[in-house]
Protein backbone atom coordinates (compact mmCIF):
# COMPACT_ATOMS: atom_id res chain seq x y z
CA UNK A 1 0.00 0.00 0.00
CA UNK A 2 2.93 2.81 1.15
CA UNK A 3 5.03 1.68 -2.07
CA UNK A 4 2.14 2.29 -4.32
CA UNK A 5 1.32 5.85 -2.93
CA UNK A 6 4.94 6.52 -3.76
CA UNK A 7 4.55 5.12 -6.87
CA UNK A 8 1.81 7.67 -7.43
CA UNK A 9 3.17 10.61 -6.85
CA UNK A 10 6.78 10.77 -7.94
CA UNK A 11 6.53 7.32 -10.20
CA UNK A 12 8.17 3.95 -10.11
CA UNK A 13 11.77 5.30 -10.07
CA UNK A 14 12.06 6.96 -7.10
CA UNK A 15 8.92 5.21 -5.27
CA UNK A 16 11.31 2.81 -3.52
CA UNK A 17 13.61 5.70 -2.10
CA UNK A 18 10.63 7.29 -1.03
CA UNK A 19 9.37 4.23 0.79
CA UNK A 20 12.20 3.35 2.77
CA UNK A 21 11.82 6.92 3.85
CA UNK A 22 8.75 6.41 4.98
CA UNK A 23 9.33 3.53 6.89
CA UNK A 24 12.56 5.17 8.85
CA UNK A 25 10.67 8.11 9.43
CA UNK A 26 7.81 5.79 10.84
CA UNK A 27 10.43 4.01 12.97
CA UNK A 28 11.38 7.27 14.70
CA UNK A 29 8.04 8.72 15.33
CA UNK A 30 6.10 5.31 16.01
CA UNK A 31 6.87 5.61 20.05
CA UNK A 32 4.49 8.97 20.10
CA UNK A 33 1.90 7.47 18.08
CA UNK A 34 -1.81 7.41 19.85
CA UNK A 35 -2.46 4.28 20.61
CA UNK A 36 -5.93 4.81 19.07
CA UNK A 37 -4.57 6.28 15.71
CA UNK A 38 -5.59 4.82 12.24
CA UNK A 39 -2.07 3.32 11.39
CA UNK A 40 -2.81 3.00 7.74
CA UNK A 41 -3.91 6.46 7.39
CA UNK A 42 -0.66 7.26 9.31
CA UNK A 43 1.41 5.33 7.01
CA UNK A 44 0.06 6.64 4.25
CA UNK A 45 0.24 10.41 5.26
CA UNK A 46 4.07 9.57 6.01
CA UNK A 47 4.36 8.39 2.28
CA UNK A 48 2.71 10.73 1.08
CA UNK A 49 4.89 13.60 2.46
CA UNK A 50 8.32 11.67 2.03
CA UNK A 51 7.40 11.28 -1.67
CA UNK A 52 6.39 15.07 -2.08
CA UNK A 53 10.25 15.63 -0.68
CA UNK A 54 11.83 13.21 -2.68
CA UNK A 55 10.47 14.61 -5.53
CA UNK A 56 11.16 18.36 -4.57
CA UNK A 57 14.76 17.18 -4.04
CA UNK A 58 14.94 15.14 -7.59
CA UNK A 59 13.97 18.48 -8.88
CA UNK A 60 16.68 20.63 -7.30
CA UNK A 61 19.43 17.92 -8.25
CA UNK A 62 21.35 18.09 -11.31
CA UNK A 63 21.04 15.44 -13.99
CA UNK A 64 24.44 13.98 -14.24
CA UNK A 65 25.82 14.11 -17.84
CA UNK A 66 26.44 10.13 -18.08
CA UNK A 67 23.95 8.50 -16.17
CA UNK A 68 21.65 5.82 -17.50
CA UNK A 69 18.06 5.80 -16.51
CA UNK A 70 16.82 2.96 -15.01
CA UNK A 71 13.86 1.44 -15.33
CA UNK A 72 11.71 1.16 -12.32
CA UNK A 73 9.45 -1.73 -11.04
CA UNK A 74 5.71 -1.56 -11.62
CA UNK A 75 2.78 -4.16 -10.80
CA UNK A 76 1.54 -3.53 -14.28
CA UNK A 77 3.67 -3.22 -17.41
CA UNK A 78 1.97 -1.05 -18.95
CA UNK A 79 3.68 2.39 -20.40
CA UNK A 80 0.28 3.40 -21.95
CA UNK A 81 -1.83 3.21 -18.08
CA UNK A 82 0.94 5.07 -16.28
CA UNK A 83 1.32 7.61 -19.01
CA UNK A 84 -2.37 8.32 -18.99
CA UNK A 85 -2.01 8.60 -15.00
CA UNK A 86 0.89 11.02 -15.19
CA UNK A 87 -1.13 13.25 -17.62
CA UNK A 88 -3.74 13.36 -14.68
CA UNK A 89 -3.92 16.76 -12.94
CA UNK A 90 -1.90 15.98 -9.45
CA UNK A 91 -5.30 15.87 -7.57
CA UNK A 92 -7.04 13.65 -9.28
CA UNK A 93 -3.58 11.17 -9.29
CA UNK A 94 -3.06 11.50 -5.98
CA UNK A 95 -6.66 11.26 -5.07
CA UNK A 96 -7.05 8.15 -7.35
CA UNK A 97 -3.93 6.52 -6.06
CA UNK A 98 -5.20 6.65 -2.38
CA UNK A 99 -8.67 5.64 -3.12
CA UNK A 100 -8.20 2.87 -5.14
CA UNK A 101 -4.41 1.47 -4.68
CA UNK A 102 -4.24 2.25 -0.72
CA UNK A 103 -8.28 2.17 -0.11
CA UNK A 104 -8.45 5.16 1.86
CA UNK A 105 -12.27 6.36 2.58
CA UNK A 106 -12.47 9.86 0.82
CA UNK A 107 -12.85 11.54 4.22
CA UNK A 108 -9.07 10.24 4.52
CA UNK A 109 -8.20 11.47 1.38
CA UNK A 110 -9.93 14.75 2.06
CA UNK A 111 -7.76 15.42 5.18
CA UNK A 112 -4.60 14.48 3.39
CA UNK A 113 -5.33 16.55 0.69
CA UNK A 114 -6.44 19.67 2.47
CA UNK A 115 -10.04 19.85 1.07
CA UNK A 116 -13.74 18.34 1.45
CA UNK A 117 -14.97 15.11 1.10
CA UNK A 118 -17.30 16.15 -1.50
CA UNK A 119 -13.64 17.43 -3.48
CA UNK A 120 -12.10 14.41 -3.04
CA UNK A 121 -15.28 12.24 -4.58
CA UNK A 122 -14.74 14.65 -7.28
CA UNK A 123 -11.21 14.71 -8.29
CA UNK A 124 -11.80 11.05 -8.22
CA UNK A 125 -14.36 10.85 -10.47
CA UNK A 126 -12.82 13.38 -12.70
CA UNK A 127 -9.82 10.98 -12.73
CA UNK A 128 -11.77 8.18 -13.67
CA UNK A 129 -13.71 9.88 -16.20
CA UNK A 130 -10.29 11.47 -17.73
CA UNK A 131 -8.95 8.08 -17.95
CA UNK A 132 -11.80 6.44 -19.49
CA UNK A 133 -11.78 9.16 -22.54
CA UNK A 134 -7.43 9.47 -22.84
CA UNK A 135 -6.82 5.51 -21.93
CA UNK A 136 -9.27 3.80 -23.39
CA UNK A 137 -9.16 5.36 -26.41
CA UNK A 138 -5.57 5.01 -26.95
CA UNK A 139 -6.40 0.70 -26.52
CA UNK A 140 -9.21 1.21 -29.33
Amino acid sequence: MVLRVCRAVVGPTDAEDAWSETFLSAMRAYPQLDAGANVEAWLVTIAHRKAIDIGRAATRAPDPVDAVPETGHTDHHDPDLWAALEALPDKQRRTLAYRYLAGLPYAEIADLLGGSTDAARRAAADGIKTLRTTYLKEEA
